[in-house]
């Protein structure tokens, strides 16, 4: 694998397939890609499913540095990139490399857009993960603010600071930060839509018509995918 290389600007050459699914906090995503897991696996397919920021260590890690208040944007970044490497070369290319389908709840462009916000040059950003394979299949669901806002509430009473973007001192109040942060964040995957190839699903629709959306859209691109993985 070539370090200069953008891999994002061409398809992949692995058997298997790769499904992202990306949005702001409370956009539905993660219901959805577990619902295409399912319904995946019943139909025969062989699936592997992966989440962001997963590994047990940088996990501990930026816990402790979003605790203290002592992670610079930069840090931040880089912190989730050894996340991303460690998912990508444990989690991902392996199943890949067997022809499976492989389903990430959010991808590189979570980096992309929440990094900048935060302050980080965006082609610094793209430079640091050039590395990671093109999505068969890029999901966005996009939600608007208000709406993602009473999801969260919904579920549970008190915004977690970094969510609301409470440490880059938006606003004091937290309801507010996350209105201003998780806005700029969805403007960014907006400005990324078309260059990114991303599929849109508008995530105020029922869960129900939303899963049907994204059903047909992986059932014309599997094409002629085989369901019995091989190995590369």
């Amino acid at each position: 694998m070539s370090t200069n290389e953008d891999l994002l600007l061409k398809p992949h050459h692995y058997p298997g397939r790769l499904i992202i699914v990306e949005g702001i906090d409370g956009s539905g995503k993660s219901t959805q890609i577990r619902l295409v897991e399912r319904w995946l696996r019943s139909m025969g397919y062989n699936v592997f499913f992966t989440e962001w920021n997963s590994a047990d260590l940088v996990k501990k890690t930026t816990k402790k540095g979003k605790k203290s208040r002592s992670l610079t944007p930069t840090t931040f970044s880089l912190l989730h990139a050894t996340d991303f490497a460690h998912r990508l070369v444990s989690n991902i290319l392996p199943p890949l490399k067997a022809g499976m389908i492989v389903l990430a709840d959010r991808y590189v462009f979570t980096a992309y857009a929440r990094d900048h916000v935060r302050g980080c040059d965006r082609n610094w950003v793209r430079k640091v993960y050039r590395f990671a394979p093109k999505p068969d299949i890029a999901f966005y669901f996009r939600v608007p603010i208000e709406v993602s806002l009473k999801r969260i509430t919904m579920a549970r009473q008190v915004l977690k600071d970094f969510e609301a973007g409470m440490d880059l001192n938006l606003h004091p109040d937290p309801m507010e930060s996350f209105r201003l942060f998780q806005g700029m964040i969805l403007e960014e995957y907006d400005r990324m839509t078309e260059e990114s190839d991303f599929v849109v699903i508008p995530a105020t629709g029922s869960i129900s018509d939303q899963q049907k959306q994204v059903r047909k859209v992986i059932e014309q691109r599997l094409g002629t995918y085989h369901r019995k993985p091989r190995i590369a």
